[in-house]
């Protein structure tokens, strides 16, 4: 996790609810006629079987007797530090975090399997062996928060009305689907289109956020607004300040809370998201229980700053909890949409002017390790030479590929070994990088003349301009940039606003930008949102790089076809050595943990779900709230 959050992902939208992309598996089969098998299940995998019979009672990481009651709080984050929307779906507007809690989907999440789903709204699904088509049943008493019922004509509905009109990059997430179809009030059918990987379509199908057609009939769905709107989920929004914090309270008349996949879950009554002006503000604020949970981002703060009173006094914990899903895929992306970084051997040198080595020991406590791959920390990252099947896969595209994919071992990132003689330490500046960095920029035609800068064959200074709306990102810029300037580059840093940030990174009007998303243990769909063709110019998409290539495409979409766990694992290692191959981004750091700390007022199970941060799970506990406001520690 990052020093300081870098740039998240545009997440405006809810294209699934989170069960984890790449999603589908076989339970009980029953054949329907001679022509056609019809699977029967309760739930879907992406491989082998699901871990819950169909008569399961609750998810084995949960407490079934948690008491209900309370209210979490966390800090606001996003895009900014601020929200003006409560419509997640569309471009327009900056939604409130939480907004998931308004929805519910036809299939939900398990805590404990990567890549599994099991009814919600659907009771159950049906689906041919070749996966080409999907209908759920759903369950008759499924209501809205304003106790209308849930029907077929919704999903269909919610399946047009994000294509025609949600945020762009539903075209890309739902581009595989047909047609749907009620065919009567409480059973829907997904059709996918001839030809397609079908493997993750049915949860794909599964996963989309159920919205109201009667409400939207008389609404604006492409309005950003903050009223808040009917949902088909657990809870409803119950008090709004516009950008400074939103409080989602259960709906006393939520219809499903007794289904296994709620049972032990979501135990408070509310969940408020406070928002704060900046890193600083907020930690303020947690420290005097302005909200109860923190995820800590920032290493000086996580080494430096937690030893405030009520810390001393035992009313916060703090904690490392275990992060088992691929580290997040965190860099400084370069807009490729810009003519001056179309040679790879410009973006190589750039990149190798981050002294990883040296910001982790001076400004990191030496708490993270650095990235190299896009599945960091999962057995999906390539290593050394291709060889076996993953070789067998880049074999398909030799005549496209550049020689060196083969020959070379997987790339990774220069190490900085220079020290200070008089102290021992590292120095920012390593003289042998910087050469070689400034051979590479001779050889793409970009020299040093007047002044120190490299300009090209027209005369054109290379300048490259880092945007930021959060000012703790400096001191990890700065010294970058410093370096930058020592290669010839003319490198700066722009401080914006927030709404200047979220209307650039959309229209994509940026030379380089941080950004971080997680990837899942089964990479699937998602991946066309990060690095495909289709994606590069769809406003508001994940593609930050703008990356296009066609073998890029392909592999993806071999990714998502994968029938094995094994194919699926070959397959992304090839992926990954051929992105790190095109040195579309700076990769930064990661640690493999979550630092939590927290208000010592809740309960929890006694064993973390392998694939979750657990707080999902947590419930709040009267005695010790008790103690801690008796003890004046609590308002």
């Amino acid at each position: 996790m990052p020093h300081t959050p870098a740039r998240p992902i545009r997440r405006k939208f809810h294209p699934m609810r989170v069960i984890g992309p790449g999603l589908l598996a076989v339970v009980a089969a029953a054949p329907v006629s001679a022509e056609e098998k019809v699977i029967h299940a309760h739930g879907i995998s992406t491989f082998g079987d699901l871990k819950y019979p169909v008569d399961f009672a609750h998810f084995d990481y949960v407490n079934p007797d948690a008491p209900k009651g309370g209210t979490m709080s966390f800090r606001g984050t996003g895009a900014s530090s601020t929200f003006n929307s409560l419509n997640p779906f569309i471009l327009k507007g900056e939604p409130a975090q939480g907004l998931g809690l308004l929805y519910d989907s036809l299939m939900s999440g398990s805590p404990d399997e990567p890549d599994a789903s099991y009814g919600l709204v659907a009771s159950s699904l049906e689906y041919p062996e070749d996966r080409s088509w999907v209908i759920f049943n759903m369950r008759p008493e499924a209501t809205f928060s304003d106790g209308e019922p849930i029907t077929a004509a919704d999903v269909v509905f919610t399946y047009e009305v994000l294509l025609d009109k949600g945020a762009p990059s539903y075209k890309v997430a739902l581009k595989d689907i047909e047609k749907v179809e009620a065919l009567d009030p409480h059973r829907v059918k997904f059709t996918f289109r001839p030809g397609v990987a079908t493997r993750d379509l049915p949860a794909l199908a599964g996963g989309l956020s159920i919205l109201p057609k009667h409400y939207y009939d008389k609404v604006d769905f492409t309005a950003s607004t903050l009223v808040p709107p009917v949902g088909s989920g657990q809870f409803v929004v119950k008090d709004v300040k516009p950008g400074r914090s939103i409080t989602y309270c259960r709906n006393p008349d939520y219809w499903g809370a007794d289904l296994p996949v709620n049972i032990g879950g979501a135990n408070f009554d509310c969940y408020t998201y406070e928002y704060y002006a900046d890193t600083t503000a907020a930690f303020e604020a947690f420290k005097s229980g302005g909200y109860l949970l923190q995820q800590e981002f920032s290493s000086l703060i996580w080494a430096t700053a937690y030893d405030f009173p009520a810390l001393k006094k035992g009313w916060v914990k703090r904690e490392e909890l275990a992060d088992n899903n691929p580290s997040g895929t965190q860099g400084f992306w370069f807009n490729l949409r810009r003519e001056k970084f179309a040679d790879p051997r410009v973006r190589q040198a750039l990149g190798m002017m981050f002294n990883f080595e040296w910001s982790n020991q001076t400004l990191f406590f030496d708490l993270y390790k650095r990235t190299d791959s896009f599945f960091e920390n999962s057995p999906l990252q390539a290593e050394g030479l291709p060889e076996g099947e993953e070789l067998a896969v880049l074999e398909q595209f030799r005549d496209r590929l550049p020689p060196e994919i083969f020959t070379e071992p997987a790339y990774e990132p220069p190490v900085y070994e220079a020290t200070d003689p008089a102290t021992g330490k590292l120095r920012q500046l390593d003289r042998k990088i910087l050469r070689q960095a400034s051979a590479l920029m001779d050889e793409a035609g970009w020299k040093v003349g007047e002044g120190g800068l490299r300009r090209n064959d027209k005369g054109q200074v290379f300048t490259l301009e880092f945007i930021e709306d959060q000012p703790s990102f400096d001191r990890v810029l700065n010294p970058y940039i410093a370096n930058l300037r020592a290669l010839g580059i003319d490198a700066r840093l722009t401080h914006i606003d927030a709404a200047q940030m979220q209307q650039r990174q959309e229209d994509f009007e940026y030379d380089i930008i941080s950004g971080r998303f997680v990837m899942s243990q089964t990479p699937s769909v998602e991946l066309r949102q990060f690095f495909t063709t289709e994606s590069a110019d769809a406003k508001g998409s994940a593609n930050l790089s703008g990356v296009a290539d066609p073998v890029l495409d392909d592999l993806v979409e071999l990714v998502i076809a994968s029938k094995t766990r094994e194919e699926l694992t070959v397959r992304a290692k090839a992926l990954d050595r051929v992105l790190r191959f095109k040195q579309i981004w700076v990769p930064n750091w990661y640690s493999g943990k979550y630092l939590v700390a927290y208000w010592d007022v809740f309960g929890r199970p006694p064993e973390q779900p392998p694939y979750s941060r657990g707080d999902g799970l947590w419930w709040m506990d009267e005695a010790k709230l008790g103690v801690m406001k008796a003890q004046g520690a609590l308002r």
